[in-house]
């Protein structure tokens, strides 16, 4: 692509790279994201781009109805589509289709009869309670998101800067640079009061009003794309799926605050998104778009990758430039804050994926515009990776100020296998429990906070009542207890207490007073820990306790898990009417805890029982079942 030297030239290209667009004749938009990769759409990519390629003179008859125009087929590698639940996808475009779960065997037919003819594979789209939905848009799942950061996702050619230029990409840089002056920016992106998506929800033009200020005129922009929550992808959709949009979000940010490089910091699991994002820096740097005397100015921005090792305290702000710097990720004590020492002690602006890819927007279509989506104090759309026990898992934005109830039961499609709701863990680790009475909750930073929980980056799991809610807690303070730096001791010998008194209550040997201690050191942590993260660390165990004491007391007085997730709880019975005495459950009991006579009912010493669960799996009758 040849450099582009001003705002003239840029439009041109828009209009070319759009033109080309519309006048294809058939885009088939295969969804190129990390999920379905790993089921199989890469292979299909490979198979479709054979059929087109051997016959790139082919027909297409798809009615008058749709227009298409008269250029050559395209065969795109898009990002995520969201519908993680239904992939491998692929959208056909003009006529708008979704196929769902799509398998190598099935392209040929695709070809002969969607490509070239317009027809509808049916057992390929979604249904739902049997109405069929052969039309992405009109599916519920999409149907009632507003997606705004993840618009071009699945829509575009993740790898080409053209079809990110043929959707107004680099528009906003290009209206921020020419036609406002860096403090203009700053208060347009105060005025929409976007806030912070990664977490902490803190004021974005806030932050980079407090870097443009610094006497110090060597600043840097740094994007936190490490994303550490179990579960959550939002950040990794959209360096996959429209990187551009998310580099422009930081060229705008450099410019407001006067930035000549920055750096994407990027956990080294994302090796799509650290090769997408690499192409698209090169490809900006190739058409003049980064890089020194940007669209012919004495405007300059250099941008750089550092791949993390995926340590979770990496996503708190000072462990995170740290890490960029060469050294320990580990968070410091402030003052001094970021925007005033950072990266290399130099003021910084920090800020993750999402909250940069909403900056374009923000810039082209006003402050007004923006803060008419969403809720008055926190407005604008937020993105949530649904998964756990729900029918419709993946990826989805929605307004701010949504439901949880919405979000679940109308886009999620409900409870998967028709249970019933228990819970929903919002915010990762650092988050808490919500259960039915908060349904009805307004998804905002404010809302939530009320009730304990927060939004954080945007993970949600849905659990069900087949759920053990101490289980859940002591697995997220696992993980928050392997993850911990260890620098600050409430949080480094807190959350280990923490998560030996939860081994102790799902092992069935845990006392009353351990709730009692559980509560005691959640309140310590929260109050002593030298980061953000050490702060939220107990949140899903005191959100449990206070949500499903009952349950902690069900395991420590009883000795019950109702669920049966518990295994040292279970135990282990035969039933005398259904056992033939075969004494299959004996030979396979690795302990020799079940004894009897052949042909005779067994029984099983629960004393001796380890609750492994072979004799159940082993008995050919049904005889044997765990009572909780």
């Amino acid at each position: 692509m040849e450099r582009i030297e001003n705002k003239e030239m840029l439009n041109q290209l828009r209009d070319v790279n759009k033109e080309r667009i519309d006048n294809s004749k058939c885009r088939v938009l295969i969804c190129a994201g990390t999920g379905c990769l790993a089921s199989g759409s890469g292979e299909i990519y490979e198979k479709i781009k054979e059929l087109i390629g051997e016959n790139p003179d082919v027909e297409v008859h798809f009615g008058p109805e749709i227009a298409h125009g008269d250029g050559p087929m395209e065969v795109k590698k898009s990002g995520c589509h969201g519908f993680c639940e239904m992939g491998p996808l692929m959208r056909i475009e003009p006529l708008g289709v979704l196929y769902t779960k799509v398998k190598l065997e099935d392209c040929e037919e695709i070809f002969e009869k969607t490509i070239k003819n317009g027809e509808i594979v049916d057992r390929l789209i979604y249904k739902q309670n049997g109405v069929e939905y052969p039309k992405q848009e009109d599916i519920p799942f999409y149907k009632k998101q507003t997606r705004l950061v993840l618009e071009n996702c699945g829509r575009i050619d993740a790898e080409h800067i053209g079809e990110s230029l043929a959707n107004d990409g680099y528009q906003a840089f290009a209206k921020a640079l020419f036609e406002m002056t860096p403090a203009e920016v700053v208060d347009v992106v105060m005025e929409s009061n976007l806030r912070g998506r990664g977490g902490g929800g803190f004021q974005t033009g806030y932050k980079w009003k407090q870097v443009a200020r610094q006497e110090e005129k060597i600043r840097y922009v740094v994007c936190n794309g490490d994303e550490g929550d179990p579960g959550a992808f939002m950040d990794r959709s959209i360096m996959e799926g429209d990187p551009h949009k998310m580099i422009e979000g930081m060229m705008i940010a450099a410019y407001a605050v006067g930035a000549q490089e920055g750096y994407i910091y990027v956990r080294a699991e994302y090796p799509l998104a650290i090769s997408r994002l690499k192409k698209a820096i090169r490809d900006a740097e190739e058409a003049g778009l980064l890089g020194d005397n940007i669209l012919g100015t004495d405007f300059s921005f250099h941008l750089h990758i550092n791949r993390g090792a995926g340590a979770f305290v990496c996503g708190e702000g000072s462990a995170l430039t740290a890490s960029i710097e060469g050294n320990r990720g580990m968070p410091r004590v402030k003052p001094p804050r970021t925007v005033e020492k950072g990266l290399f002690e130099k003021p910084t602006v920090l800020n993750n994926v999402e909250t940069y890819a909403n900056v374009p927007m923000i810039i082209l279509n006003g402050a007004q515009w923006y803060k008419g989506i969403g809720v008055e104090s926190s407005p604008g759309t937020k993105a949530f990776a649904i998964t756990g026990s729900v029918k419709n898992t993946g990826l989805i934005e929605v307004p701010m100020g949504t439901t949880l109830r919405e979000v679940i039961f109308d886009i999620g499609g409900g409870i998967k296998g028709d249970g019933e709701f228990k819970a929903v863990q919002i915010g990762g680790p650092s988050g808490g429990c919500l259960m039915t009475p908060q349904l009805d909750v307004s998804l905002d930073f404010d809302s939530l906070k009320k009730l304990g929980a927060m939004i954080g980056s945007g993970g949600l799991v849905v659990m069900d009542d087949k759920t053990c809610m101490v289980e859940v807690a002591r697995f997220f303070m696992n993980f928050t207890q392997n993850e911990s730096c260890g620098k600050c001791v409430p949080c480094r010998e807190g959350t280990k207490r923490m998560l030996e008194i939860l081994e102790r209550i799902v092992a069935g040997n845990g006392k009353v007073e351990d709730l009692d201690m559980l509560e005691e050191l959640a309140t310590t942590i929260t109050d002593t820990a030298l980061c953000g993260l050490g702060k939220s660390a107990a949140l899903p165990v005191m959100s449990t306790l206070k949500m499903f004491r009952e349950e902690y007391l069900e395991h420590v007085v009883d000795k019950k898990c109702k669920s049966g997730t518990c295994t040292a709880l279970r135990k282990f019975v035969i039933d005398p009417e259904k056992c033939k005495g075969c004494s299959k459950c004996a030979r396979n009991c690795p302990v020799s805890a079940i004894s009897g006579q052949i042909r005779e009912p067994f029984t099983i010493d629960a004393d001796i029982c380890i609750k492994c669960g072979a004799c159940e799996s082993a008995c050919p009758f049904g005889a044997i079942h765990a009572e909780s």
